[in-house]
């Protein structure tokens, strides 16, 4: 992949969900494509329940930020901060959004899954963030409505989090189970 690719994404949820987690896997997967990465972040005072957004871009940028209606696409960990977070996306951009059957935005273009009741059955309901982004990537790559998909795909992650917790099995059986969770409920769901 060359240079010349430019992605600008909003990770939004809640302070103990893995957002900067999530940022980190996709700068450690751009940095192995050899591409520049730029992140910023910002969190509540509250920590654990508080807000937490993470400014995550590929590609040639002089700022961290990234301004309203410019994102290319937008993880959601908390279906209510689409409402908060929501404007940072461009016409045409993507998004991912973590909600439960009663908390989906009506007339939403966001490709939603349930992932805390995915990470409840897998018996890991810490990995909510690895079961949201392995649906991402699931998504992207058969999306080709989407203008800038996301910029790695489901290979990357698994070669991070190879790398991130060799020899810790336990955690990288589990994190590994969670991404793949995430990717087989969109392939399930698009046939």
């Amino acid at each position: 992949m060359s240079e010349a690719v430019k992605q600008q994404i909003v990770i939004s949820g809640v302070g103990g969900q893995g957002v900067l987690f999530i940022t980190r896997l996709l700068a450690e997967a751009a940095i192995g494509k050899g591409l520049s990465v730029t992140t910023s972040e910002t969190h509540g005072m509250a920590q654990r329940g508080g807000t937490v957004l993470s400014h995550f871009k590929v590609g040639d940028y002089c700022s961290p930020l990234i301004r309203p209606a410019q994102a290319d696409g937008l993880l959601v960990l908390k279906a209510e901060n689409i409402a908060q977070h929501g404007a940072f996306l461009r016409s045409g951009g993507w998004v991912t959004l973590n909600a439960g059957s009663d908390e989906s935005p009506s007339g939403s273009a966001a490709n939603v899954i349930d992932a805390d009741a995915i990470a409840r059955r897998i018996g890991n309901p810490k990995s909510v963030n690895l079961v949201l982004l392995g649906f991402s990537l699931a998504v992207n790559e058969k999306a080709p409505v989407a203008k800038n998909p996301l910029f790695c795909n489901l290979s990357d992650i698994q070669n991070v989090l190879n790398a991130r917790f060799g020899g810790k099995e336990k955690l990288l059986s589990a994190s590994l189970a969670a991404l793949q969770s995430g990717y087989d409920a969109a392939v399930a769901s698009s046939q």
